[in-house]
This record gives structure tokens, C-alpha cells and sequence, in this order.
């Protein structure tokens, strides 16, 4: 914990700032300063101190690093990152992002600037606040960044049109809803199309149907061409959605955390280790948004059910492509630039949790699976018409065929057709793993409600936190 030192008259409050500056209201944004993060480590910020916006441990850190005794020294090349979790790793680096900030023992306070100076920083301040606003509904910004709702805030970049385009929505009036033993009765009118509907033996897993080339059913089946174009397409989304690039991961698999980098992390506390790694994860949940969006079909499918795919299986779809970050021969993960050991984590409180994480990887690298085929399972993954709350099933499941026959056809064409089952059964995990995940995070908002509501990602709030979990709490 760090050190907090009393307030001194290079501590100007944001209610001290208000009453020097004499003719702005008290309820201006000058009022909200603290919604702007840190300069320094981006921590919540407690006003301005030695003329910079900053919180309270690199205020603090700043006023020892002004002692004649204190001398500090980079081992790297003083190009260090610096941000709440990574703050107290190199104090040179650190003290040299204050001073390139423009933090100063001699600093102009801020009652002092100029209505010019303040009336940018009025403007910074509503900069912000607008971009909470906008935060506050992110995974449909995502999905729709160029598209103006009522409801929704878009202002991410458009995903790049697809060559591929899902040819079935055209038919979709054509294709049976009875088939879904999740729809419930059936209207006098569905019930003609009982004899199209497959039987149990005919579907095993998560839905995934064995390869069968008389199949009528989709009427796509018979078209090689249709389906060799599917499978192209999503193998490329997929690489291209993707971190990083096999040979990339490859060329680096023995770049590895010394003893001392995995001291760091071991050392952090369970809050800060908590917000870096779901920083990470939102990276990667990131990758998986663009990704299902060039699913041929995706788009065509109701908002809703978008978002609700995503909330339920974007975890799921990082947890495969991990897969291919991981080191079996040393059991390491690419993390943060190198390959990682289990503990690493440590300090997570969640060892059981990555202990299962790492085992999955393990298994799923035994399978061998070619980027077409972990681009085809992703995608199976994703596309799920068992998922709760779903407002079209039909819509899903017929996306869904189309991408079973995708796989089926792979297989079958690579005389691998005994993967189905593997890959079944790694759909259980996938879903176990993911439930786990939900259980610690739950454990870790109940012990730190602050660090989840405040400081937590917002893309990651709204995909695994539940509301319960967001409520804020009072403090005094």
C-alpha cells in the first residue's frame, strides 16, 4: 500500500481550484475533475498536484522522488510502460513520465491558469464524461459503430465488407422452424414438416452433425464450391482477427518471464492483478468481436441475439484460440509479450481456475487442429442456437447448418472425420471453464466492488459481470 502524505500547498483540491478560480460555479465539470484518470498510471485521479492531474501514489511518489537522497536507474532501455498495474515496476521510468508530463515542485497551481488554460480543461473534463456515456453500452457500439439507435452510442470503426457473403438469408422464409426441439409447440401449419425433422442419432454434441453428402436438408450441402468459399472466408477472418500469427508466436516460444519478471507479478495485489489481467482479456474479447462480425451471416442476425451470442460465447472463443498461444513443452502461455507458467498468476487467488485454463490448452494443442479447423470450430463455438435468451432461434440454427456442414465437409475432405467427437467433447470444458470464470469473478466483486465498478474495463463489465455485481457502493 502506498504511502499517502497530508495535503500540502502543492495539493490543490478540486474545491479549492473552484473557489481561486472566483467566477465558476460550483457546479461546472471543473467540479468533476477526478473523472479524468491520472496522467501518469491512469489510476482515478484525486485533483491536480505539482501542476499535473494525478492520483494520490504517484503525487505521493513524485514528492520522494524530490528527496536529494533518491537516485534512480532503468535496467531496460527507460521506455518502460506505466499504468496502474505496472506503476511501481520501474520508478525511473515512472519519475520521467512526470516530469514529461509536466509535474513540478515550481508548478503553477491551478487556481492561478489562465481562463484559457481552464476552459480547456473544462473541455477535457466533458471529453471525458461523454466518453463514460459512450462506454456504458460498448459491446453493441462494437457490433454497430456506424449505426444510430435511440438506445445505443456507436463509435467504433466499421468492420471491412466481406467478399463472402452468407447466401441462405434470401431462403430463409423456405427453411423449417420445427426442427428446434427448444421452440416449443408448433403451429398446425410447421407441423407438415415433421418428417424433415433428424433424428436423435442423427445429432450428437452441441449439434454438430456427422458428414453426410446426400444430406437435402440445407440445400447448400451438394454445392463444394459454396462451401470450399465458406470455409476461405472464415479461415481468413480468422487470421486476421486473430493476436497474433502462428509464426509469430512460434519465433518467440522460448522468450520467457525470468524469475524476477514472475516476482513482479507475484507481488502485485489481487485488485491490481484482477484489472491487468482483465485488460488483457478485453484485448483479446476485442479480437473475437471483429471476428464474429465477418462470420458470413452474423450480421444478418437480430442485434439482440448479436449481442446475446457474444455475452455467452466470446469467452469461450478466447479460451480455443489460447490454444494456439500455448508452449506445450514447458506448459507456458504467451502473456504480455513472453510465455508464462501457471505462476505467474499467483496473486489471482485463482489457482484452480488457471490450473483447468492451462490443462484445456494442453488438450486442445494434442488435437493438431490447422487454422482452418480452429477457425471453423471458433465459429461453432460462437454460433450457438442454445443459448439463453435468443430472440430468433431459427435464424441462428440455420446459420449454424451452414457452418456444421462447413466443418463436416473439412473434415471429411482430410480424412479427419474421428475430430468430431474430440471436439464435442471440448465444448463441455469450454462451458465448465467459462462458469468457473464467472464464480471468481463474482468471489472478487463481492471483496472488491470498487476496483469491478470503477477501474474494471467497460467491455468486460458488460460481458461477465452481472448487475448485482455493478451496483456502486457508497463509501464514506
Amino acid at each position: 500500500m502506498e504511502y499517502k502524505e497530508p495535503d500540502s500547498p502543492d495539493h490543490i483540491t478540486t474545491d479549492e481550484a473552484v473557489k481561486s478560480g472566483g467566477s465558476v460555479p460550483r457546479k461546472t465539470p471543473l467540479t468533476q475533475i477526478e473523472v479524468i484518470p491520472c496522467k501518469i498510471c491512469g489510476d482515478k485521479s484525486s485533483g491536480v498536484h505539482y501542476g499535473v492531474i494525478t492520483c494520490e501514489g504517484c503525487k505521493g511518489f513524485f514528492r520522494r522522488s524530490q528527496l536529494p537522497s533518491v537516485s534512480y536507474s532503468c535496467s531496460r532501455q527507460s521506455n518502460c510502460p506505466i499504468d496502474r498495474a505496472s506503476r511501481n515496476r520501474c520508478q525511473s521510468c515512472r519519475l520521467q513520465k512526470c516530469v514529461a508530463q509536466g509535474m513540478s515542485r515550481d508548478a503553477v497551481k491551478f487556481g492561478r491558469m489562465s481562463k484559457r488554460q481552464r476552459d480547456s480543461l473544462c473541455a477535457e473534463v466533458e471529453r471525458h464524461r461523454q466518453q463514460q456515456r459512450l462506454e456504458g453500452e460498448a459491446l453493441p457500439a462494437m457490433l454497430y459503430p456506424n449505426k444510430a439507435r435511440r438506445d445505443r452510442s456507436p463509435h467504433l470503426v466499421q468492420a471491412p465488407a466481406l467478399a463472402y457473403s452468407f447466401p441462405g438469408e434470401p431462403e430463409l422464409a423456405n427453411c423449417p422452424t420445427d426442427v428446434l426441439p427448444y421452440q416449443g409447440s408448433q403451429t398446425e401449419s410447421q407441423k407438415g414438416f415433421d418428417s424433415r425433422q433428424p433424428s436423435p442419432e442423427q445429432v450428437i454434441g452441441i449439434g454438430i452433425r456427422p458428414y453426410d453428402p446426400d444430406d437435402s436438408y440445407c440445400p447448400y450441402s451438394s454445392s463444394v464450391l459454396h462451401i470450399e468459399e465458406l470455409l476461405t472466408s472464415i479461415t481468413r477472418s480468422h487470421r486476421d482477427t486473430s493476436q497474433w500469427r502462428v509464426e509469430e508466436l512460434h519465433a518467440l516460444k522460448w522468450k520467457l518471464f525470468s524469475r524476477e519478471e514472475t516476482h513482479v507479478y507475484q507481488s502485485k495485489t489481487v485488485d491490481e492483478m484482477w484489472q491487468y489481467c482483465a485488460v488483457r482479456l478485453t484485448e483479446a474479447v476485442q479480437y473475437v468481436v471483429e471476428f464474429a462480425k465477418r462470420i458470413p451471416g452474423f450480421r444478418g442476425l437480430g442485434q439482440n441475439d448479436q449481442i446475446t451470442l457474444l455475452k455467452t460465447g466470446s469467452m469461450e472463443v478466447v479460451l480455443v484460440r489460447m490454444s494456439r498461444c500455448f508452449n506445450t513443452e514447458n506448459s507456458t502461455v504467451f502473456f504480455d509479450g513472453k510465455f508464462a507458467g501457471t505462476e505467474l498468476f499467483k496473486s489471482l487467488g485463482c489457482g484452480d481456475l488457471m490450473m483447468a485454463v492451462f490443462d484445456f490448452a494442453h488438450s486442445m494443442c494434442a488435437l493438431s487442429l490447422t487454422e482452418q479447423q480452429m477457425a471453423l470450430f471458433s465459429a461453432l463455438v460462437l454460433i450457438d442456437p442454445d443459448r439463453p435468451c435468443l430472440e430468433d432461434r431459427g435464424r441462428v440454427y440455420r446459420l449454424r447448418r451452414e457452418l456444421e456442414f462447413g466443418l463436416n465437409h473439412m473434415l471429411h475432405r482430410d480424412n479427419q472425420e474421428s475430430l468430431l467427437h474430440k471436439l464435442y467433447q471440448k465444448v463441455s470444458v469450454l462451458r465448465s471453464l467459462c462458469r468457473l470464470h464467472v464464480e471468481k469473478l463474482h468471489w472478487f466483486s463481492q471483496l472488491y466492488p470498487l476496483t469491478v465498478h470503477s477501474l474494471f474495463p467497460p467491455l468486460y463489465k458488460e460481458l461477465f459481470t452481472p448487475d448485482s455485481d455493478l451496483t456502486p457502493v457508497a463509501t464514506v
